[in-house]
């Protein structure tokens, strides 16, 4: 008899004590009905909740062995709490769900079935938001710019919830960046994932925990990974400006020579340094960002996450990643 594919559901978890126990419910209803030809486990990835999250879930450990936890001993941020999970899901496939039910559980089962058909990484796209006009048309501006800049094609409106197959996993395993940027590993390493347009929600617990700063900061991230072309821009700025400031410091001081009474006192020297001064320090800013650029994706050597306790895990202690 062939052994039954197991499919890992990775739940990231950070103050939702509203919606851990909703999940729960809903997922183990589709493996008891629609997926029971599956073997299964939930793992919950807890990145120090401030509420009553970690008692749920201890919980739900305590009634159900397919329920797995593990708690970060920190807020390590949402990257790096992803990836550390994938290291520890077993199963021949992974599903990505955030636990303040945004993201719909209840398409596993059309993910499952577009998996089936051969596809490495099924990812959900939004088709519609119930977010804040205001915060889909950054997103939507946001999206304009980055595909402008970025070397590589874009993942539109999609977050990382989905379904990769362990193949992937192996490969998002060997990435040994702190913080890796999910949707570039994708894009670089997945081509040719499929998408699965889906409604996205409200978060359960009323507000995200993705507030204006975090999606600045994971904008921001987006960008430095998928682009030199700001860095170069600033270079190039830089040598342009440059060269002006030059060729009008040199005029300055012809002009001086030449009519001296048509510059005020010490005018010529101050225009001099401005535009010398300036286009140095804008092409010196260039490089110093390639230079950055080059030693933050090389050198950082560090644990990704320090998991602090985990439950059902097979009864053997966790490696800190």
């Amino acid at each position: 008899m062939a052994q039954r594919k197991m499919i890992s559901v990775v739940v990231p978890c950070y103050n939702e004590e509203n919606t851990i126990t909703d999940l729960y419910e809903i997922l183990t209803n589709l493996f008891h009905n629609e997926l029971s030809s599956y073997d299964y486990e939930i793992l919950f990835s807890d990145d120090h909740s401030k509420d009553g999250t970690r008692t749920i879930i201890r919980a739900l450990c305590a009634k159900d062995p397919h329920v797995k936890a593990l708690f970060n001993m920190a807020n390590f941020g949402f990257s790096r709490n992803i990836f550390s999970a994938f290291r520890h899901a077993k199963g021949d496939c992974a599903f990505l769900v955030f636990g303040d039910l945004q993201d719909p559980p209840e398409l596993l089962p059309d993910f499952v079935r577009k998996w089936e058909e051969g596809n490495l990484v099924v990812l959900g796209q939004k088709e519609k938001s119930d977010e804040g006009r205001g915060i889909s048309l950054m997103r939507s501006l946001y999206y304009r710019i980055i595909s402008w800049l970025s070397d590589s094609p874009q993942l539109k409106e999609c977050n990382g919830y989905g379904l990769y197959d362990r193949k992937f996993l192996d490969v998002m395993n060997e990435v040994e960046e702190i913080q890796p940027y999910l949707k570039a590993v994708i894009a670089e390493y997945a081509p040719d994932c499929v998408f699965l347009p889906y409604h996205h929600h409200k978060s359960g617990r009323g507000k995200s925990n993705f507030n204006f700063y975090r999606n600045y900061d994971f904008a921001m991230q987006g960008i430095t990974t998928s682009t030199k072309k700001l860095m170069r821009m600033a270079t190039l700025l830089g040598v342009i400006v440059g060269l002006f400031s030059v060729i009008y410091a040199i005029s300055v001081i012809v002009r001086k020579l030449i009519y001296g009474a048509a510059f005020p006192l010490g005018l010529a020297s101050i225009q001099v340094g401005v535009f010398l001064l300036g286009g140095l320090i804008l092409f010196f800013i260039g490089i110093l960002g390639e230079y950055v650029l080059s030693i933050n994706t090389r050198t950082m050597r560090k644990p990704r996450v320090v998991i602090a306790e985990s439950l059902n895990m097979d009864g053997k202690k966790d490696e800190t990643r």
